[in-house]
């Protein structure tokens, strides 16, 4: 399941063509409610600032390149302290994280 807003980014009709064909179910949250949604919320401010509004994109190609490098960063080497201060592939790699109690 997708979970999104009404933003004109996830409301054109090939998207929601693709949803249909591909089988996956959407749900839009309530206008006004962006905590219905608020991990993605969180996640999209970070990659907004640390990453689209921190970089030029020359190219497509460019711009994938940066936002895999950003990707990288944030899965692999950044800690999150919602698991325990470590990267989120510890988990993926058998490295139990400390949840916070």
């Amino acid at each position: 399941m997708v979970v999104s807003h009404n933003g004109s980014e996830l409301t054109s009709n090939a998207i929601l063509r693709w949803a249909n064909d591909s089988r996956v179910a959407w749900h839009y949250i309530a206008p006004g409610k962006p905590t219905d949604n608020a991990f993605i919320e969180s996640f999209n401010g970070k990659f907004r600032a640390e990453c689209l509004n921190a970089h030029w994109f020359m190219s497509l190609d460019d711009a994938r390149s940066k936002m895999e490098e950003w990707r990288k960063d944030y899965n692999e080497v950044r800690p999150h302290s919602a698991i325990g201060n470590k990267p989120p592939i510890s988990l993926i790699n058998g490295s139990p994280a400390s949840l916070p109690t």
